[in-house]
């Protein structure tokens, strides 16, 4: 979709960035001042990052930037995949088209890049569908109550804890490590690795994940670590702020917990049992962590925690025939898939997916008649293995035209190991 008359697109740069924020405070209202925020790292790839001009108007109309994630988690291995973010258009513009034309262009420079996939956190859930993204994860958030019992776990008793002022010095390495390590094999086993998990690959993404400006603490505390370790070994993290409160019967305060990861379950028990357990705290609060984290196991109430586990990451296929053969399937697989794609016809049509159990795959175009059929939405929300064919086909959106070949196909797109974001890009 092209820009409607007196709009055009410009790559932006650092030097842009006054605008860049200006629009930001317009697309989602913030109490933080303009210059506060200019003083504070920016995350964004500037030769990823686009705005639109308006005729006559002073400012930004509209942009949009991606994150380069050469890494990105896909069962069984990785993709190239383009984060897209910082979506926003100026209320004074809106209904125009713009976001349209933004996604059109983010999508061709996908595939410039040869990235067959586009990943991103939606705002609003409405949106993305439109635009061919599927729901391919959900989040477990919970607010734990302090004291919570739970679960011995054999080992976790040899486990010991620091916990320290977090800083990129003394613990960015570690943390990269850990992170990187719980995407790849999240159960110990090579192999199953975590779909979704994305690095912060940049060093815009890690100046930014590491300041601490006291305008983003919500009246906490600075950023906490506690570091688990078996014999002198990381094992586990977790970043967290508290925030004082005094009520009548006593002290209230509550843990809001930024990341936490525990590459077994003994460090999970362990890192756990600290968090429920700090002083002069009543709760703890923590989100984006995946639906089958070991904490959900550990304790020994889990109702008490008021579990959510709203949407997480979308995604959104590119390069249908590239994404298809790029990951592993959990069972063998031979069928035809009928995808339909408004936005890229190069994914329309029909594609014969082939692949053995945990083994090579192919995708190729054929033509004849498809077994199952499927909007490219569709086929991004069951792509990371989260979502099941069979529950979309369930709400009518996925169509069986062989008998047994949606049951198949559902088993080999699922994954053992549930898909998640750790943070929002």
């Amino acid at each position: 979709m092209t820009l409607p008359d007196g709009y055009r697109f410009r790559p932006l740069t650092e030097d842009d960035r006054r605008l860049v924020v200006e629009l930001d405070a317009w697309a989602f209202p913030t109490s933080s001042e303009t210059d506060d925020v200019l003083g504070v790292p920016s995350p964004l790839s500037w030769d990823r990052t686009t705005g639109i001009e308006a005729d006559g108007f002073d400012g930004l109309a509209a942009l949009h930037a991606s994150y380069p994630f050469t890494g990105f988690q896909v069962p069984g291995g990785t993709l190239p995949t383009a984060g897209l973010t910082w979506v926003g258009v100026h209320p004074q513009h809106r209904r125009r088209g713009l976001l349209s034309a933004m996604i059109d262009q983010h999508l061709a420079d996908c595939m410039d890049r040869g990235e067959p996939l586009s990943a991103l956190f939606a705002a609003e859930a409405a949106i993305y569908g439109r635009f061919g993204y599927g729901r391919a994860a959900d989040d477990l958030r919970l607010q734990i109550p302090r004291g919570a019992e739970l679960r011995h776990v054999p080992g976790a008793e040899r486990h010991t804890v620091r916990i320290e002022a977090a800083s990129r010095d003394r613990h960015g390495a570690l943390v990269d490590a850990l992170h990187r390590a719980a995407g790849v094999a999240p159960t110990g086993a090579p192999g199953l690795n975590r779909p979704g998990w994305a690095e912060r690959e940049t060093e815009e993404l890690q100046a930014s994940y590491w300041a601490d400006p006291p305008m983003y603490r919500g009246g906490r505390e600075p950023r906490r670590i506690a570091v688990v370790e078996l014999d002198g070994e990381p094992r586990g993290y977790a970043t967290f702020r508290r925030k004082h409160a005094w009520e009548n019967a006593g002290p209230r305060g509550t843990v809001l917990v930024g990341e936490a990861v525990a590459l077994d379950g003994a460090a999970a028990r362990t890192l756990w049992g600290v968090l429920v357990d700090l002083d002069l705290m009543a709760e703890v609060t923590i989100a984006f962590l995946p639906v089958d984290d070991p904490v959900q196991h550990l304790l020994l109430d889990p109702r008490a925690a008021l579990p959510r586990t709203p949407d997480n990451v979308w995604v959104r296929i590119v390069d249908v025939p590239a994404a298809l053969a790029g990951r592993t399937y959990a069972a063998d697989v031979d069928v035809t898939i009928a995808v339909t794609d408004m936005r890229l016809p190069g994914n329309a049509g029909t594609w014969r997916l082939q692949a053995t159990a945990w083994g090579p795959a192919k995708a190729e175009r054929v033509f004849e008649d498809p077994a199952i059929s499927l909007d490219v939405r569709e086929l991004g929300a069951a792509y990371l293995g989260g979502m099941t064919l069979a529950s979309l086909a369930a709400a009518g959106l996925v169509a069986e035209h062989t008998p047994g070949a949606l049951a198949r196909a559902s088993a080999a797109f699922a994954w053992p190991v549930k898909p998640v974001c750790s943070w929002v890009f």
